[in-house]
């Protein structure tokens, strides 16, 4: 069986030998860059599987280099190591098309579970439609993107991820930690802040047609009803 290859992107030498040695020990390939300036050539070089990227780094930043792996690649997991948990950041991140953030410090455990978590949501049949009629707009599941009368809007993996799920599920409850697990791999309280997160922005992509809802039922989850 082929090794799942890693791209791990951190600038602190002594924290990246450690994390780098431990994921080799369970099996995973690691190819380790520390300056953003190299990472998109050994990219196109590796090819990996997951890309690890801190946040922080000399020359160029991992939102930045988030954005240029997008360009090459749709649909390659990306996981973001950062201590930045501001809304704005997380917003940031996943419109250049994150998958997940992990907040610095981090066990070695959650790492791998992330990444074995982003792995099976990549590996996850598409429904048979590759473009689904959402009301007055046309999602495009393959290509991640919302298609109105006004605009195409890109959407992010997670994004796509999460309004299949809706569509999937509409007109009846989805439990939160559901769609927490699903998505995410656990419940956890940064976790449910994300999904906050992305319930706000598709309920904004959305809102050109009116017949289009995503309610809350409280201390429950959601319901995505379509008139």
């Amino acid at each position: 069986m082929n090794k799942t290859t890693i791209l791990y992107v951190e600038d602190e030498q002594f924290l990246g030998k450690i994390v780098k040695e431990s994921l080799e020990s369970r099996r995973f390939e690691v190819v380790m860059e520390s300056d953003g300036m190299n990472v998109i050539s050994t990219f196109k070089r590796v090819q990996p599987d997951v890309c690890v990227l801190d946040v922080m780094l000399p020359n160029k930043d991992g939102f930045t280099l988030a954005g240029e792996i997008r360009e090459l690649n749709a649909t390659v997991p990306i996981i973001f190591l950062t201590a930045k948990t501001q809304t704005e950041d997380l917003v940031k991140g996943f419109t250049l098309g994150g998958n997940d953030f992990i907040r610095k410090p981090f066990s070695m455990e959650e790492l791998i579970v992330r990444i074995e978590n982003v792995l099976r949501t990549k590996e996850r049949p598409h429904p048979a439609k590759d473009v689904l009629t959402i009301g007055q707009y046309q999602f495009h599941v393959i290509r991640q993107t919302l298609t109105s009368q006004r605009e195409e809007r890109k959407l992010s993996y997670r994004e796509s991820e999460l309004l299949k799920l809706l569509y999937e599920n509409r007109d009846r409850i989805i439990d939160r930690k559901d769609i927490l697990n699903l998505l995410w791999g656990n419940d956890s309280f940064f976790n449910s802040r994300n999904l906050d997160v992305y319930i706000t922005r598709l309920r904004s992509y959305l809102k050109e047609d009116n017949a289009l809802e995503i309610i809350t039922i409280k201390g429950i989850g959601y319901r995505f009803v379509m008139g």
